[in-house]
C-alpha cells in the first residue's frame, strides 16, 4: 500500500520550489523504493463488494481503474499541483486534450470564450472549428490590448484563454489585469503556461483561475512522451475530472512516470534554457540577415518590463524574422536558414534538451488562414528556435548563414 512520506520531519508546505520538484507528491510502497513506482496495471482489486461500491461511489478514496485513477499518475498530478500552487491537477493524454477537457468540463453549448489570437495553431483550430460546431462561440482578440478583451465580453462569456508568452512571437500579457477584467465579467481566466512552466511563472499567484500544460514540452524535457495537465481549484477541477473520467483523455502511467522524472530537473533545465536563449537572442539581433528578434528577455521586446515582473527569466523560446536577399521571397529566406542547419533539429516540437527550429507559417500555424496568421503577426519570414542545452557557441555556428 502506497503512503505519503514525511521526510526528516519537514512540512511540505514550507519547502522551496526546487525541493517540491524533487520530493512533492512522492509515495512509496512497502518495498521502500526511492524512485517512484510505475504502475502499469489497468484495474485494482477490492477487499469486498462493499469496498468496490464505496470506491465507485466516492465515499472511500482509492484507485479504481487506470482510466481515471492510477498511483503513478496521481503522484505526477500532486507534484505538479504543488509546484503551481494549485489545489488539484488533472493529467491528460496531451496538451491539446488538456484544453479540450478544460473547455468540455466547464462550458456548455451557447457559452462564449474570448481567446487570444496569438496562440498555438492547433488551439486556434480547436476553438474556431471543432468546438464551434458543438455550439461554443469564440472571439479572438489581441493578447496585449486589454480594451479588446473588455469589448469582446458578452453575457454568455465563460472563459478567457491565453498563452503568455505566446507561440511563436513570445508576446506577454498582463495576467493580473486580464484576470480582473475576466472576474468582473464572472468569467474564468485560463493561462497556458507551457513556455514558462512553474519554474519561471506562477499564473495562479497573479490572479489566473486555471493553468494548462503540455507536459510534452519542458516538463518532459527530452522529447519522449505526450501528456497534458489542467490545474486549479477543486471546484473548477471537479467537472474537468468528470469529463476525463467519462471521455478517457487519460495520461498513461508510463508517461506520468517519465514526467515525474522530468519535474525533478525542471528548475535547473529551465535556468539553462533561458541562459542560452538570452545569449542567442542577443547575438541574433546583431546579425545582418535578421530583421527583428522576439524574446522577452531582450530590452527591445515590447513587453520586456512586464515579462520581468511576471517571470523569473525570458524562457527558452526565441523567434526572429529573416531578411530576404535579392530575388528571394520571405519564405525562401527563412527556409534557407533552416535547411542550412546541421546541429539544430528541424522539428516543430519544443522544450527538448536538443535545440529545435521550425517555420511557423508552414508548420505549427499552417492550418490557420493567411488572414489569421497576418493578424497574429506570423510572417513568412518568421523562424522559431526552442533553445536547448547545447553549448551556445555551437548554436551560433549552426546559424552562421545569418551573418553572411
Amino acid at each position: 500500500m502506497a503512503t505519503n512520506i514525511d521526510l526528516n520531519g519537514f512540512d511540505e508546505s514550507a519547502w522551496h520550489p526546487e525541493t517540491l520538484g524533487v520530493r512533492a507528491g512522492n509515495q512509496m510502497t512497502a518495498f521502500g523504493e526511492n524512485s517512484e513506482a510505475l504502475f502499469l496495471n489497468s484495474s485494482f482489486r477490492f477487499k469486498s463488494a462493499a469496498q468496490a461500491a464505496a470506491r465507485f461511489g466516492g465515499t472511500e478514496p482509492g484507485n479504481i481503474y487506470s482510466r481515471f485513477t492510477n498511483p503513478t499518475v496521481t503522484m505526477f498530478q500532486d507534484k505538479l499541483a504543488a509546484l503551481e500552487g494549485a489545489e488539484q491537477c488533472v493529467a491528460t493524454s496531451s496538451g491539446m486534450s488538456a484544453i479540450l477537457a478544460c473547455v468540455m468540463g466547464l462550458c456548455s453549448a451557447g457559452d462564449h470564450i474570448v481567446a487570444s489570437r496569438s496562440i498555438f495553431g492547433t488551439s486556434v483550430q480547436l476553438f474556431s472549428n471543432i468546438l464551434k460546431r458543438w455550439g461554443l462561440e469564440v472571439t479572438f482578440v489581441s493578447l496585449t490590448d486589454l480594451k479588446e478583451w473588455q469589448g469582446a465580453i458578452t453575457p454568455k462569456t465563460k472563459l478567457f484563454f491565453v498563452e503568455t508568452p505566446s507561440n511563436p512571437l513570445t508576446e506577454v500579457c498582463d495576467i493580473s489585469a486580464l484576470a480582473k477584467i475576466a472576474h468582473e465579467a464572472n468569467a474564468l481566466l485560463v493561462v497556458d503556461n507551457c513556455f514558462c512552466t512553474p519554474a519561471i511563472q506562477l499564473p495562479l499567484k497573479l490572479g489566473a483561475d486555471i493553468i494548462i500544460h503540455s507536459a510534452t514540452k519542458y516538463i518532459d524535457g527530452q522529447g519522449r512522451c505526450l501528456g497534458g495537465a489542467v490545474l486549479g481549484s477543486k471546484v473548477h477541477m471537479e467537472p474537468v475530472y468528470g469529463f476525463l473520467r467519462t471521455a478517457g483523455v487519460t495520461m498513461s502511467a508510463f508517461n506520468a512516470w517519465v514526467f515525474l522524472k522530468g519535474l525533478e530537473t525542471l528548475f535547473i533545465r529551465m535556468e539553462a534554457h533561458a541562459k542560452n536563449a538570452l545569449v542567442l537572442a542577443t547575438w541574433l539581433e546583431a546579425q545582418p540577415q535578421v530583421g527583428r528578434v522576439f524574446y522577452p528577455g531582450l530590452q527591445s521586446h515590447p513587453q520586456h518590463a512586464l515579462a520581468m515582473q511576471q517571470q523569473t527569466s525570458g524562457g527558452g523560446i526565441v523567434s526572429f524574422e529573416v531578411k530576404p536577399k535579392a530575388g528571394q521571397t520571405a519564405q525562401e529566406a527563412a527556409w534557407a536558414i533552416i535547411d542550412a542547419t546541421k546541429l539544430i533539429s528541424i522539428t516543430a516540437n519544443l522544450g527538448d534538451a536538443k535545440s529545435t527550429i521550425t517555420h511557423p507559417a508552414t508548420t505549427t500555424h499552417s492550418r490557420v488562414t493567411a488572414e489569421a496568421r497576418a493578424a497574429a503577426g506570423i510572417t513568412d519570414g518568421l523562424v522559431r528556435i526552442a533553445v536547448g542545452l547545447e553549448h551556445v557557441e555551437d548554436l551560433k555556428a549552426d546559424l552562421a548563414l545569418l551573418s553572411k
